[in-house]
């Protein structure tokens, strides 16, 4: 067998194979969401097409749930600091099924009402119907939290898009990704994220949303904050 060492969630993870037929660096726009009858109970989070062949992919924090579960509640001590305004709504986007329940599982304990996309094409259209009427999008939403790594449309593409449309560029957005590094970084800054959280700390996330709450509230918007790079 083959052991296939990967850098996941802020730790360091060997998985044992059997064989290792070839490694591809693939543009998510070729990743699709799983087939509606795969079931629920399932490891996989998406699919790819490779040579006319139907390939799986893993929904690898599922896997790491199970086999090394992490702690899913926010310090009490910091629930009782943190300042959310009563009624904060927040648009979380992520294909893992796992990661959506984590996620909602820390904002609800600070209060906040979590509305679910399972990818970054899903979250955008979520958005666009959210300003039909002519409703600004402040009204209705306070900010967006995307993981990175997902089907139909990635979060650095979702969050560009949010920056271009007239409509949601005001939004708030943080990057919520199992990945990290450099590289990660500058794409942060260019696709106009406002922060950048590795998975899956819950008081660091309720953090960052107070934080971009806070910025909201003191009359800038998320355009205004945009991340900058620091990599030199």
């Amino acid at each position: 067998g083959y052991i296939i060492i990967a850098e996941y969630n802020r730790s360091t993870h060997a998985f044992l194979v059997s064989s290792v037929e070839r490694i591809l660096n693939m543009n998510w726009n070729r990743i699709m969401p799983p087939p509606k009858g795969a079931g629920h109970s399932n490891y996989m989070t998406a699919v790819t097409e490779i040579d006319d062949e139907l390939i799986e992919i893993l929904d690898v924090e599922k896997i790491l749930d199970e086999i090394a579960p992490n702690n899913n509640t926010i310090n009490s001590e910091a629930i009782k600091s943190l300042k959310v305004p009563e009624g904060t709504r927040v648009l979380v986007a992520d294909d893992s099924k796992v990661a959506l329940k984590q996620v909602r599982r820390a904002l609800t304990e600070i209060g906040v009402e979590v509305i679910e996309a399972h990818d970054g094409k899903e979250a955008l259209d979520a958005l666009h119907e959210m300003c039909v009427n002519g409703h600004r999008i402040q009204e209705t939403l306070n900010l967006v939290i995307s993981d990175v790594e997902m089907p139909e449309m990635d979060g650095y593409t979702l969050c560009a898009n949010i920056r271009h449309d007239p409509n949601l560029r005001d939004l708030y957005v943080i990057l919520h990704t199992s990945l990290s590094g450099v590289f990660n970084q500058n794409m942060v800054s260019k696709a106009g994220a406002n922060d950048f959280i590795p998975k899956f700390n819950p008081d660091e996330l309720a953090a960052a949303v107070e934080k971009g709450l806070e910025i909201i509230q003191s009359g800038k918007s998320g355009a205004d904050c945009v991340m900058k790079n620091t990599v030199k």
